[in-house]
């Protein structure tokens, strides 16, 4: 007898409550295996791809691409036993968060511990006598169908749209995504009708009969110069984080103009140099490594403010995070323990970094706990700006780009290559002689690279 789960969207990120569906690599009917990647979303930090946590058949997508589902809600469904011989598979284990110091492995594998992996932390250990049963929460796995199982292949019965009765007799079929954006929206399903499979009501339904009473005559032109791009995703999460910033940490910035030619100078020696002849090094990796040294010098711009336990926490660390442009929007990846690095792997690092997330591909964990932000600025030709600084952090670096200027250098005036930095700090933490030292030890490093023997 066919056994049906249902997967739910996970919690990819601490904190997350809804992710967008980007792709689906499987379509009803496929076979599955356990780890095998059935979809990729989008959440308010990345792109991610999900593994399958079961064996089976996919009986039905929940789900529509682009669509935006919330924490916990199922996006597909499959039948664990397709074959009708396997005994009913036990409820799949709701994950516990990873602790620090656990080993990841495969879902489905036996860890250190007798622990078994799931997609998210681990479940119970083996041997348990019997899972404890949860209140107020509706078992993950759905019951077969009532209907009889037809020997012929046929198309399997999605066990989500068999809907819950309503009073006046009709029941109307619809998936339960499109029951709760009805019940949001205040739209009778049952005044409806579906324009999906087997009248099957969809999202596009709902959403018309929302739109209807208020749509525009035929005769007027009601938009054919605008487009409508809902605000979701890495869009929706970095506007609400620059919201968040601007109006709770003090900003002040403070700008800086230096001659970097010494800095392009000793970028066109290391191309020559054996170690540095396949690493790509750019100006935005001297400006991190002259970072990292100042940082040193002034460790306030590297803390943070708690205003939870009214502290101010300084790191031994610097988590360096890159503003980076891409298709999704603006994310910031970060280098872990970039204190650390040489020039050569802090280059390798950014390089990578810069790579992955132009494809989409940074994850949630690569874009938290940053301490320090640099944005270059410089990239799109722009000379400088007000960057505003990362929740959690204290203070920002904008890089601005570099141009071929007139110089004062010993009395004379000579062409020179020349950059305008700003650094935007919270003033809650950072003093102003403080910001000004740190900014001051940046363009000093960038102007004669040989400073850094004396840090």
């Amino acid at each position: 007898m066919p056994q049906f789960q249902q997967f739910p969207m996970p919690d990819t990120a601490e904190g997350l409550t809804e992710a967008e569906i980007l792709t689906w690599h499987v379509k009803p009917g496929d076979a599955v295996k356990v780890n095998q990647i059935i979809v990729e979303i989008e959440t308010a930090k990345a792109a991610v791809e999900l593994p399958c946590p079961w064996d089976g058949v996919v009986t039905e997508l929940l789900a529509e691409i682009g669509q935006t589902v919330e924490v916990g809600v199922p996006i597909i469904t499959i039948d664990t036993d397709p074959s009708g011989t396997a005994a009913p598979p036990a409820p799949p284990v709701v994950a516990e968060p990873a602790t620090n110091g656990t080993t990841s492995g495969k879902i489905g594998e036996e860890m250190p511990g007798g622990r078994i992996a799931t997609l998210v932390g681990y479940g119970p250990r083996a041997g348990a006598a019997k899972r404890r049963p949860r209140k107020d929460a509706a078992p993950v796995a759905v019951a077969a169908p009532v209907a009889p199982v037809t020997p012929a292949p046929v198309a399997p019965v999605a066990a989500p749209a068999v809907p819950v009765a309503q009073p006046g007799g009709y029941v109307p079929l619809a998936k339960p995504p499109v029951r709760k954006l009805a019940k949001d929206l205040g739209v009778d399903l049952r005044a409806l009708t579906g324009s999906g499979a087997n009248g099957v009501i969809t999202r596009e339904d709902v959403e018309q009969a929302v739109a209807a009473p208020v749509t525009a005559p035929a005769t007027v032109d009601s938009g054919s110069r605008e487009r409508r791009v809902p605000i979701k995703g890495v869009r929706k999460a970095t506007a609400q984080a620059m919201v968040d910033s601007a109006f709770t940490a003090p900003h002040v910035t403070e700008f800086l103009t230096i001659d970097v030619t010494p800095m392009m100078e000793l970028r066109a020696r290391l191309k020559t140099s054996p170690a540095f002849r396949d690493v790509k090094v750019t100006p935005l990796a001297f400006a991190a490594k002259a970072v990292l040294l100042a940082v040193k010098r002034t460790p306030d711009v590297n803390a943070t403010w708690d205003a939870a336990a009214n502290e101010i926490v300084y790191k031994d660390y610097v988590h360096l995070g890159i503003a980076a442009a891409t298709p999704r929007g603006l994310v910031v990846p970060k280098v872990r323990d970039a204190d650390r690095m040489s020039l050569r792997e802090l280059a390798v690092a950014l390089d990578g970094l810069a790579t992955t997330a132009r494809d989409g591909k940074t994850s949630p964990a690569d874009m938290m706990g940053g301490t320090f932000t640099i944005t270059n600025v410089g990239v799109f030709g722009v000379d400088t700006g007000t960057p505003i600084i990362n929740p959690g952090e204290s203070a920002i670096l904008a890089l601005g780009a570099i141009r071929d200027m007139p110089w004062v250098v010993d009395g004379q005036v000579v062409p020179r290559k020349v950059c305008q930095l700003a650094l935007s700090f919270d003033h809650r933490v950072v003093d102003g002689q403080q910001g000004s030292q740190f900014l001051a030890d940046v363009g000093a490093l960038l102007s004669d690279p040989g400073l850094a023997m004396t840090y």
